[in-house]
């Protein structure tokens, strides 16, 4: 995740291994949900933040010395979590790359299952849910990485411009 995770800001592949170590911790031989709840959520935001990233460095500079930092500071905190959400469940995805594709529905996915983790007092989840959650997580960033800078750029037009009709 060269690009990706390289840069200022919240590191994606930081906040995988904080998932882990959330999904891995132990009390009485298990996580308590709270941790469980934690590693999701956390697993979903090293989504959000690698989408952030790559946007930024992609529309306006991966370099500080070559970019406006505030312009890039800007664009990543464009990303809205719900706009995102509606652009990757639109019918553009079958026009992407599969690694993009592959993000996009992690994206949705872990987005879900944040809302869970972080909003309903009655959700829950197994370890070894969490740990396939995170794993998916971590291979579609990879994914996502891996792409072409033509199509990632396609693809942060799409998660940050409302289509006009």
């Amino acid at each position: 995740m060269a690009e990706i995770g390289t840069a200022i800001g919240l590191n994606p592949n930081n906040l995988i291994s904080t998932a882990n170590r959330l999904a891995y911790s132990q009390s009485k031989g298990r996580p308590r949900q709270e941790d469980l709840c934690r590693a999701v959520s956390t697993a979903y935001y090293a989504m959000f933040h690698a989408l952030a990233r790559s946007n930024a460095n992609l529309l306006v500079g991966a370099t500080p010395a070559k970019r406006s930092n505030r312009a890039w500071r800007q664009l990543y905190r464009a990303l809205d979590h719900s706009q995102a959400a509606k652009a990757v469940n639109r019918n553009e995805l079958p026009h992407f790359p599969q690694d993009i594709q592959d993000f996009a529905v992690q994206f949705a996915k872990m987005q879900s299952h944040r809302h869970t983790a972080d909003y309903d007092p009655m959700g829950t989840f197994s370890k070894s849910e969490v740990i396939q959650l995170i794993l998916e997580t971590n291979l579609a960033i990879e994914g996502f990485s891996r792409a072409k800078t033509l199509d990632r750029k396609a693809f942060a037009i799409l998660v940050l411009f409302r289509p006009r009709t």
